[in-house]
């Protein structure tokens, strides 16, 4: 399987947290920039946090501070920690494995999980 995977969406009360995780293929995973993007019904898909192969990890303004991005190499395998939910979190949340590949990107997308805040 080389589509990433995601797990953990669900429905939260406002202020509750939850945990995804995306899972790649070992030969994905170890090369690729790993980002998790939100999409909500007539919205473009929107990029919330990343996380590179070196681990260094990026976040929008509106997750900093409340969403915490890891990965455990051993398992293929990064975790997107999101406390504090707001119903602005609210949307299908996306993985996506990115590398290049002769200086171009290759992207992998998995199929989303849903999230759903409550207020």
């Amino acid at each position: 399987q080389v589509q990433p995977v995601e797990s953990g969406g669900g429905l939260v009360q406002a202020g509750g947290s939850l945990r995804l995780s995306c899972v790649a293929s070992r030969s994905i995973f170890s090369i690729s920039d790993v980002s998790w993007y939100r999409q909500v019904p007539g919205k473009q898909r929107e990029l919330v946090a990343q996380i590179t192969r070196d681990g260094t990890t990026n976040y929008v303004d509106s997750v900093r501070g409340r969403f915490t991005l890891s990965k455990d190499n051993a398992k293929n395998t990064v975790y997107l920690q999101m406390n504090s939910l707001e119903p602005e979190d609210t949307g299908v949340y996306y993985c996506k494995a990115e590398y290049r590949s002769f200086s171009r990107p290759v992207e992998y997308w998995g199929q989303g999980t849903q999230v759903t805040v409550s207020a």
